[in-house]
């Protein structure tokens, strides 16, 4: 099968091109390489595939049409797994009107490729920001998800919509997926677990915002890609589908705990900057993964400490000293 994967050169795409690869599927990486952060860091996740003959990495952007126009074109494609986006709550608040171009008619541009190219199954990354302060726990899909509190969410919400006006009109089989909290080797610098351990093998502060009582679903990558990879399988099997389902661990765990678990295995300490919560951060995430399991037999393996164990790993012995600034 012939994959694309937008936004294949980061954390979760980069680690499910690895996954698919070693499965003898074609995978194609569109990516524009962002300078949200360092390039560098996405063509060092992308070194290991660069000469597999399966693997094809397309420099573009989902704003640009004639682009996506050459990527459909000169490329056999069964199935799209749709990750890329702006990410990150804070910074959309400062960008919105990007995180609309990309997130909201960047999907809407690739959705138009596939309906002119007539691929019709699509994976789609959501996000459990659009749960907003949702008060109910744990978070299903059907709950209601009408009122996100950032841009960021605001724009997930809207790809969910925009996909299933695809499906409606023109057929187009997709799954949303609603990651919660991902992390592992290969996470994106400005995410929290990656930025404490930076913290604290450096000794400088880490910004703690709140009272450390919030809680997040901490989900490690390979349970994430596992839920994918269900899915890519449920849309080779199934017509006529479109569905929204959580992807989470559903274990949240408190921002003090955390911190108390990397210090443990770091046998370090933190220094703490404790700052009031920040706009368009969520009190908890807490994924109900019950129709998970039932469609995609997702069982999420890696708890946390053993995931924490695995990054530190991965930190220590990978993550290049120039790239820490």
């Amino acid at each position: 099968m012939n994959i694309l994967i937008t936004g294949g050169a980061g954390f979760i795409g980069s680690t499910l091109a690895d996954f698919l690869l070693a499965k003898n599927e074609r995978v194609i990486c569109f990516d524009n390489f962002d300078s949200f952060y360092q390039p560098e860091i996405k063509q060092r996740n992308l070194s290991g595939m660069m000469n597999n003959s399966n693997f094809a990495l397309v420099n573009g952007d989902l704003r640009n049409k004639s682009q996506l126009t050459e990527l459909f074109s000169s490329n056999k494609i069964d199935m799209v797994v749709h990750l890329a986006a702006k990410a990150g709550v804070r910074p959309s608040i400062l960008n919105p009107e990007e995180y609309a171009e990309v997130n909201i008619s960047g999907t809407i541009n690739l959705l138009e490729t596939m309906r002119t190219f007539r691929v019709n199954k699509m994976v789609f990354a959501s996000s459990s920001s659009v749960y907003g302060n949702n008060e109910k726990v744990p978070y299903a899909e059907t709950d209601n998800v009408d009122f996100p509190i950032s841009p960021y969410a605001a724009t997930k919400k809207s790809g969910e919509l925009v996909t299933f006006n695809y499906h409606h009109l023109y057929k187009i089989d997709i799954l949303n997926l609603r990651f919660f909290t991902v992390y592992g080797p290969r996470q994106r610098p400005d995410l929290a677990i990656h930025k404490f351990f930076k913290c604290i093998y450096n000794n400088t502060p880490i910004d703690m915002y709140g009272d450390g009582s919030t809680s997040r679903d901490y989900t490690f990558v390979e349970d994430t890609v596992d839920g994918i990879v269900g899915a890519i399988k449920y849309l080779q099997a199934n017509s006529g589908c479109y569905e929204i389902i959580n992807l989470g661990n559903s274990h949240p765990v408190k921002l003090n705990d955390l911190i108390a678990k990397i210090e443990e295995v770091t046998h370090r300490k933190f220094v703490l900057n404790k700052l009031p919560m920040q706009q368009g951060d969520v009190e908890r995430t807490f994924a109900d993964i019950s129709k998970a399991k039932k469609m995609l037999n997702y069982q999420p393996k890696i708890k946390l400490e053993e995931g924490r164990n695995k990054f530190k790993h991965w930190y220590e012995q990978y993550y290049p000293t120039k790239l820490h600034a």
